[in-house]
């Protein structure tokens, strides 16, 4: 197949091009090679390569950014999110748009299934539900899959920063009240791959399996990279952000038993894969 990656460069992008090029044609599209937001340039782009399969992985993903730059988040979220679908849309193309669990409340107790009531708390979730709207508008062909706590070799992240820090510092303190699951971009990437030879269209849940808290997550980090640093759990309240974040956004995994597709693996296990990879 030929296959059009958008955001190529991020964390997410980058994996995707890299693992489908082993066995499709695949032209990844940086900031510089494609601005979303611009309608008429995703057309000729789209019209000019004419690919089978749209993987949408480009967007505003600063959540605290976001809520003083509003109008660039839903440029690109929306307003850009749009412009790919429609474009995919004229050629024929399936569309698969990388959302959230910021497109929910994260008031809930137990995970969220994919056809839950959303209400995004954040501008940032407020334009990444704006850009799902665009694709079931736009589309008729298209996966939406909602991920969260993502991971992976390129860019910045939560698993680099703890690492970072467990260089610098004796003592950490990481949130203990907010829970969800954490994803590696490789295992995501692996899904999405098995998800465009599918015709299972729909909204889709894709996160390592397994639920933690930030402090847990921080901890499995230290316990297996061996590092000796004094860890404490914290609450929310103890570190204000600009954004809300969610206090629990586990997501349900519903669409992938239903359809008989393989899930991912548990985070604790994909975890341990990534930091020995680093080593190399």
């Amino acid at each position: 197949m030929k296959i059009v990656v958008t955001g190529a460069q991020g964390q997410l992008g980058h994996e995707v091009v890299n693992l489908f090029s082993a066995s499709h044609e695949v032209l990844g599209l940086g900031r510089k090679q494609l601005d979303i937001s611009d309608e008429t340039q995703c057309v000729e782009v789209f019209e000019a390569y004419k690919p089978d399969v749209v993987i949408h992985c480009a967007a505003f993903t600063d959540v605290d950014l976001a809520e003083s730059e509003q109008e660039l988040a839903f440029r690109t979220n929306e307003t850009g999110t749009r412009n790919v679908a429609r474009a995919s849309a004229s050629i024929g193309a399936t569309l698969c748009y990388i959302s959230t669990d910021y497109v929910f409340d994260g008031k809930a107790s137990k995970p969220y299934g994919e056809y839950a009531a959303t209400d995004p708390q954040t501008v940032y979730g407020k334009s990444k539900r704006a850009g799902e709207l665009a694709v079931q508008m736009s589309s008729a062909r298209y996966f939406i899959v909602r991920t969260s706590w993502v991971y992976g070799h390129n860019g910045k992240n939560f698993v680099k920063t703890i690492l970072k820090l467990a260089q610098e510092r004796e003592r950490l303190e990481v949130v203990n009240d907010q829970f969800g699951s954490p994803t590696y971009t490789k295992d995501l990437a692996c899904f999405l791959l098995q998800l465009i030879h599918s015709e299972q269209y729909g909204i889709y849940h894709a996160t390592n399996t397994g639920i933690c808290s930030w402090y847990d997550f921080a901890l499995a980090i230290m316990e297996e990279t061996g590092f000796n640093v004094e860890m404490k759990p914290c609450s929310t309240h103890d570190f204000p952000r600009p954004a809300p974040r969610p206090r629990y956004s586990a997501l349900a995994h519903t669409a992938i038993h239903a359809n008989g597709l393989e899930d991912l693996r548990p985070w604790r296990i994909a975890l341990e894969e990534f930091l020995k990879s680093l080593d190399h």
